[in-house]
């Protein structure tokens, strides 16, 4: 075969039984240590986080270094994007403090309190769960999830009659 490509036979030689440099065994070595920390991280460590874990560690290696490897291996830091305040078009009416902090009370449907929770789903983006609590049980007494926020959040678990 190395006669038809006119290819030396030594040199094949060589290659087959040619051993790994110093520089590919560490280079092996970085590379299953720093998967292993960047899927302990659930993949969210980018390469400087990963590197002053190698650091800490004791291992010597430049942050070029370790971003090399990474772009060699194909991996990349998984960014959520920080949440930006938007102000919203129409006026929203203030209305006023009715329980002034006096949760106490005597009979069912009393009192209620309400909550908004945003929930952050990787790759969708904001949704969002309302909830009313009963202040006497403290039981939920109804919930909507949406991916609005909006008035209509919390129209749909009251029935769809509008609260105003």
């Amino acid at each position: 075969m190395c006669k038809v490509l006119k290819f030396p036979r030594s040199t094949y030689y060589k290659a087959i039984n040619r051993k790994k440099s110093d520089r590919e065994k560490f280079n092996e070595i970085l590379d299953k240590k720093i998967l292993k920390i960047y899927n302990d991280s659930k993949k969210r460590y980018g390469a400087p986080k990963i590197y002053k874990i190698l650091e800490k560690q004791g291992i010597k290696v430049n942050i070029k270094t370790v971003q090399k490897r990474m772009k060699k291996l194909g991996i990349r830091s998984i960014v959520v994007k920080k949440f930006k305040n938007h102000k919203t078009k129409e006026k929203i009416q203030q209305l006023p403090n009715i329980l002034n902090q006096d949760f106490e009370t005597t009979t069912i449907n009393q009192k209620w309190c309400g909550d908004i929770t945003y929930i952050n789903i990787p790759g969708t983006g904001w949704t969002y769960l309302a909830n009313v609590m009963d202040m006497h049980t403290n039981k939920i007494i109804g919930y909507s999830y949406s991916k609005k926020m909006d008035k209509e959040l919390l129209v749909i678990w009251f029935g769809g009659k509008n609260m105003a």
